[in-house]
């Protein structure tokens, strides 16, 4: 087994140790290390920074990273103009690739050779978001199309049609195969970005050019429950966070779908707001923020569509909400003490089954 000073600090932040205990504990690795050059098997010991994956930091230099590739990234794919259709397919697709290709050159370089693993790793994801746009130039040249035209490249990012599909097949199989040979975590968030697009890409396909608004929010909160079910299988499996980009996606189709769904029924809108709670208690047992964000953001909406529609002209109803705001702060501050005993105390009623299959 192997520890990193941030696997203590997250254990510090759960309240299990104080920041103290922490860097004490974190010392006596390392002296315990020092002291110990040949640890025997299933021994503790700690990661040194060199060893430790590299994680992106708040500092100058990673915002410089990832502020330049998200600019690259931008440049083709958000801030694409008419000007670029004048090219034609074939220009669209050659020049595409060779972006894709020098980028994969001087990833490759950074990343084997100068041990820069962040910025070799981003020169990968560059690569691959080149993918969309070098699929449509050679769609545009070929003039193959899964349903009709379905435009300019730059209303990928504006319009739900069938047509961008295998714009978004190319680019996950280009992520599948970028991270089989680099293990970089942002290499996930194309993937899980265009698995997003294609949750409302699919309703088209699926129901023929014009579905029905029910349609495509089922179609979507399908693909994003898939994702959110891939990305449980393989969270914390790996030393490197590979979960977190189709945790985030997974849950803008998923509960995007559900919350923008018509319905008259009381009973759903209820079920609704349980699902997010339930959101919320899964924020806790797989110890990610984002959960509760989107879980209070659909219990808001819930608790706004009662003061507006249910208990409108209701006296009683502003006050109980303001109670209940008030417990829900209460609740807040003592999860905040004893945030280790109350997920022991949530882990000890899930089933030994299901809690062996948990992340840890």
């Amino acid at each position: 087994m192997e520890i990193t000073r941030k696997d203590l600090e997250e254990l510090a932040a759960d309240g299990v140790l104080t920041a103290a205990q922490a860097d004490a504990v974190w010392l006596a690795l390392e002296r315990r290390r020092a002291a110990a050059p040949a640890p025997a098997e299933g021994e503790v010991r700690p990661l040194t920074e060199a060893q430790a994956p590299p994680r992106p930091r708040f500092d100058l230099v990673h915002v410089a990273y990832y502020f330049g590739a998200l600019i690259v990234i931008g440049a083709m794919g958000w801030f694409m103009n008419l000007g670029w259709e004048r090219f034609g397919g074939f220009g669209i697709f050659a020049i595409s690739v060779a972006y894709a290709v020098c980028f994969v050159l001087a990833g490759r370089t950074l990343w084997h050779r100068e041990n820069l693993k962040i910025p070799g790793g981003l020169l990968f994801t560059m690569a691959v978001s080149m993918t969309p746009l070098a699929t449509y130039g050679l769609e545009r040249w070929l003039g193959l199309w899964p349903q009709s035209d379905p435009g300019a490249y730059r209303d990928f990012h504006m319009w739900v049609k069938g047509g961008w599909f295998l714009m978004e097949v190319a680019t996950i199989a280009a992520g599948l195969v970028a991270l089989k040979f680099i293990r970089f975590p942002f290499l996930t968030a194309p993937i899980a970005f265009v698995l997003w697009y294609m949750s409302m890409d699919l309703a088209p396909l699926l129901y023929g050019k014009d579905p029905s608004w029910n349609e495509r929010a089922w179609v979507s909160a399908a693909v994003g429950l898939a994702m959110l079910l891939a990305s449980f299988l393989i969270d914390r499996r790996t030393r490197q966070d590979f979960a977190f980009w189709g945790y985030l996606f997974g849950l803008l189709a998923f509960w995007g779908g559900l919350s923008s769904m018509d319905s008259d029924s009381q009973l759903r809108k209820f079920l609704y707001c349980m699902l997010n709670v339930g959101l919320m208690f899964a924020s806790v047992l797989l110890n990610r923020r984002v959960f509760v964000i989107f879980g209070a953001l659909g219990v808001s909406g819930y608790l706004g569509f009662l003061a507006h529609d249910v208990f409108r002209d209701s006296l009683w109803f502003p006050f109980v909400l303001s109670f209940l705001g008030i417990a829900i702060i209460f609740a807040g501050v003592q999860y905040h003490k004893r945030q280790a005993q109350v997920r022991a105390s949530l882990l000890h009623l899930v089933p030994e089954w299901a809690r062996k299959r948990l992340p840890s």
